[in-house]
């Protein structure tokens, strides 16, 4: 059972394969709603506060970066680097992306600097899942095999 779960991707068959991905992007899409809920009572506490409630909280943050950090990995070790990328690292930043673009701006010159926050935690989710993936892919078995076998003359 271990065997199937960590062998690589591409020698299992397709359906196997895509179900497996679509599930890693399904796992990253419940972390962030999870971590991260959206609440949409997301309003002013009384009348001329600037402070709106907000869900977010530090164990949040930290916890969806652990989850997303092993999805990763796991994902790195078992298919090419650019997978996790796009499993991993693509789905939060699309509900980051509609989560920010549907709620208003603070009223305080800040309200259209939404682009600039979504771009740098893409960024700095996107280089995580990166890192996170090539280090678990220098852990799997077949790549070693296929190195010693590019090393040794024909």
């Amino acid at each position: 059972m271990t065997e199937k779960l960590l062998s690589p991707l591409h020698t299992r068959p397709w359906p196997e394969r895509w179900l497996t991905r679509v599930l890693g992007a399904a796992l990253a899409c419940a972390a962030y709603l999870l971590c991260l809920p959206w609440d949409l009572r997301n309003r002013v506490q009384s009348p001329g506060s600037v402070e709106e409630t907000t869900p977010v909280t530090g164990v949040g943050i930290v916890t969806l970066a652990v989850i997303l950090l092993a999805l990763a990995a796991h994902f790195g070790h078992r298919d090419s680097l650019g997978w996790p990328v796009l499993l991993v690292a693509v789905p939060p930043a699309a509900l980051m992306y509609v989560s920010l673009r549907t709620h208003p701006g603070p009223p305080d010159g800040f309200a259209h600097a939404w682009p600039l926050a979504w771009g740098f935690f893409t960024l700095l989710i996107a280089v995580g899942v990166l890192v996170a993936a090539a280090v678990a892919r220098q852990f799997r078995a077949d790549l070693v095999d296929e190195e010693l076998s590019l090393a040794q003359p024909l």
